[in-house]
């Protein structure tokens, strides 16, 4: 089962060390799978004319920390897509449009269907992976002109199986949770950041954890953070 987090940072302080905060939560999903762990990071809108891209480095001490103030969400994946071919380029997490991120922990039903629907729409694949297409499906609405928040409620309808996703978009971070709810997931919350993930011990590695605000996300209900947030 894979292991997801999410990193949502609220002050510049803590900002400064996201990457790091990120790879303590990362270290403790590892047992998940040890074949892969992905991240990606996302602060603000790209430029028009340009996008977002994750980053890997041939040489072994790259200069990060020129990128490092620039970042503000952060986003894990650990183990690779079981559902699909077990590459890098199979793995999470998945970029799609200009400024969209998302991870995710579970499997979906419709994605091929969802996938050639969305193909027409101008969405555009490079693998197979169902949560891939998720991604994309939220880039289409979002270009639409729906809010994080709606776009994500609209996976309730338009997506079949199980899931749980965190995404991370110019306008902030957001979680949601299929009405079922059978992967696990855990919330909680500061006043310098907001997190998510498979397991509580991820999250107990932050600082100021032990006086975090935890919570179960509820089945079928949006949680986001940003300029246009929905705190519940």
């Amino acid at each position: 089962m894979c292991g997801i987090a999410g990193l949502y940072t609220k002050s510049a302080t803590l900002r400064e060390h996201l990457g790091a905060h990120l790879a303590d939560m990362l270290e403790q999903l590892s047992d998940r799978g040890p074949d892969s762990a992905g991240v990606a990071f996302y602060r603000d809108p790209a430029p028009l004319g340009c996008c977002k891209v994750s980053l890997h480095s041939p040489f072994a001490a790259p200069d990060w920390e020129a990128l490092r103030a620039e970042l503000s969400v952060a986003f894990g994946h650990t183990r690779m897509a079981t559902e699909s071919r077990v590459t890098t380029e199979h793995s999470h997490p998945f970029s799609t449009g200009l400024d969209l991120c998302l991870v995710h922990n579970g499997s979906l039903s419709n994605h091929n269907r969802l996938r050639r629907s969305l193909a027409r729409e101008g969405i555009r694949f490079r693998t197979d992976c169902d949560s891939e297409v998720a991604a994309g499906y939220l880039t289409w609405r979002l270009r639409a002109g729906a809010s994080l928040e709606e776009a994500l409620e609209g996976c309730l309808d338009d997506l079949d199986g199980f899931y749980t996703f965190a995404v991370g978009t110019a306008d902030g971070f957001a979680v949601l949770r299929d009405p079922i709810a059978c992967k696990p997931a855990v919330m909680a919350e500061t006043d310098e950041w907001v997190a998510m993930a498979s397991e509580y011990r991820a999250i107990a590695v932050l600082p100021g954890a032990e006086d975090a605000v935890t919570w179960e996300p509820a089945p079928g209900h949006v949680y986001s953070w940003g300029t246009a947030s929905l705190v519940a």
